[in-house]
């Protein structure tokens, strides 16, 4: 990955400056300005400049804006700005990607990350009690999803129809609209997304 002046970042990037810069890559490959992308995202202009210079952490949501304007998943954008565990065919525990939205607590690893040839990747979600995320759109019209509760239990409502889930169940879909995951509590919960590409 390499950042739009063409510098790579150091090795010890963290995630976040890593995601900063190929966000402002991603930006300047389509030859976006800043206004281009607010208007397209509807996050004002400032607070996409403080993201690409990594002077905030992005959100589960301000994320999955930017995933939609770029057309791309969250998943394949992680991937992208982690070194070689999307390349690799065993992924041990320790290796697969993970990432944290300081605001809401939500923990996502991503334990089987998007590799070319494959349509789908598999990705553990963490909620703490009382945390919602919402996300406007997906990233790619008709994106499938499986969605399997490891533990606790989860709202998730899509385009308005909304749907409980316990320990051991599933729901799956295809996702057009909007989508919202929130943990009622009293405890975390703890699931797994298998997406597909269409």
């Amino acid at each position: 990955m390499r950042s739009p002046a063409g510098s790579s970042p150091p090795p010890a990037a963290s995630l976040d400056d890593r995601l900063a810069l190929r966000i402002a890559a991603m930006r300047v490959e389509r030859g976006w300005s800043l206004e281009d992308l607010a208007r397209r995202t509807g996050v004002s202009r400032s607070t996409l400049s403080r993201l690409e210079r990594a002077e905030i952490s992005p959100t589960a949501a301000l994320l999955g804006k930017l995933c939609a304007a770029y057309g791309t998943p969250l998943s394949r954008l992680i991937a992208e700005v982690e070194s070689d565990a999307a390349a690799a065919e065993l992924l041990r525990a320790d290796d697969q990607p993970v990432w944290r939205d300081k605001t809401t607590g939500f923990v996502r690893r991503s334990v089987s990350p998007p590799h070319p040839g494959l349509r789908a990747d598999l990705i553990e979600g963490v909620l703490r009690p009382g945390a919602d995320i919402v996300y406007d759109g997906p990233p790619v019209a008709g994106l499938e999803h499986h969605v399997w509760v490891l533990e606790g239990s989860v709202e998730i409502t899509l385009d308005g129809s909304s749907y409980t889930l316990n320990a051991g169940d599933c729901l799956r879909f295809r996702l057009w609209g909007t989508s919202e995951y929130r943990c009622p509590g009293p405890d975390p919960v703890r699931y797994l997304i298998a997406g597909v590409m269409p």
